[in-house]
């Protein structure tokens, strides 16, 4: 049994493990833990397999600071080593696919029979994880700019917007108001990012809601990018204006709402500046 540190080795070597798990874990098809687990043990340097069990978790750690999805049978586990984050970041940098794609790619009419999103409560301080453990997802995901990530990801942006462009429909036709849902507008979608929001509906009593859609396959604090003129947006259009984060999106989508002044919710920081001639 040994106490040494894991090395870049072997490192790579549990993470590409964990991803061919998590590629059937997400797909639904079956896969057996310990039968991956007992194949890997031979090509480590002398570890047991609880040890090779409690890095699973570490790396469902990471991944849940990167805004990604990850094993629900690895219990994410934290305080890990630096040089597991860089051997999770080196797997994904060699395989972008699996970084730019959405698990949820149907198209709105194969999405007929689909649930409901579960919109519960924002996240708050009552309800964050320990402080420590808060640090360490902040930390990765500044280090990765996950919410870029997510932004520049269009598969998932688009097929997000489609899923509430559902959800909204389907919500006021159930409310008797299939009226309104035939007015529902994928903004976005039919004239582009300009209008600073992505889909146009309706509450139920005939009150205007323009959402901006935030999408995301990780847990619901992975942070989110959002532009000036979203923000302008939002302000002047503050008794209409929704941000509707959909979180867990690769599973079992959930959402919740954040109505303007988003800076009451959420602490905003700048990203980028752009330069100009005077």
């Amino acid at each position: 049994m040994s106490s040494q540190a894991w090395t870049d080795t072997e490192n790579d070597l549990i993470v590409a493990d964990y991803f061919a798990m998590l590629a059937d874990d997400v797909a639904g098809r079956a896969y057996n833990k310990v039968a991956h687990r007992r194949q890997l043990l031979p090509r480590l340097n002398n570890r047991t397999e609880g040890s090779v069990e409690f890095k699973h978790q570490n790396i469902s750690a990471v991944l849940k600071g990167l805004g990604e999805v990850w094993i629900t049978g690895y219990k994410p586990a934290f305080n890990f080593q630096a040089s597991l984050i860089d051997a999770v970041a080196r797997w994904m940098a060699m395989n972008p696919d699996w970084v730019y794609r959405s698990f949820s790619s149907r198209p709105i009419e194969g999405m007929a029979e689909a649930a409901q999103i579960w919109v519960g409560p924002a996240p708050t301080l009552t309800n964050q994880p320990p402080p420590d453990e808060l640090e360490q997802m902040i930390r990765i995901a500044r280090k990765f700019d996950v919410a870029a990530r997510d932004e520049r990801n269009r598969a998932l942006r688009k097929t997000g917007e489609e899923r509430v462009l559902k959800h909204e429909r389907d919500t006021l036709t159930e409310a008797g108001r299939q009226d309104l849902a035939r007015e529902v507008r994928w903004v976005s979608d039919e004239y582009g990012d300009g209008a600073g929001y992505d889909i146009a509906s309706f509450d139920a009593d005939g009150r205007q809601r323009l959402i901006e859609v935030k999408t995301t396959n990780g847990w619901e604090r992975t942070p989110f990018h959002i532009s000036r003129n979203e923000l302008a947006v939002a302000d002047e259009r503050r008794e209409e204006r929704c941000l509707f984060r959909l979180w867990n999106f690769a599973r079992t989508p959930k959402a919740f709402e954040l109505r303007p002044p988003l800076d009451a919710h959420v602490p905003l920081t700048a990203t980028s500046f752009q330069g100009s001639f005077h």
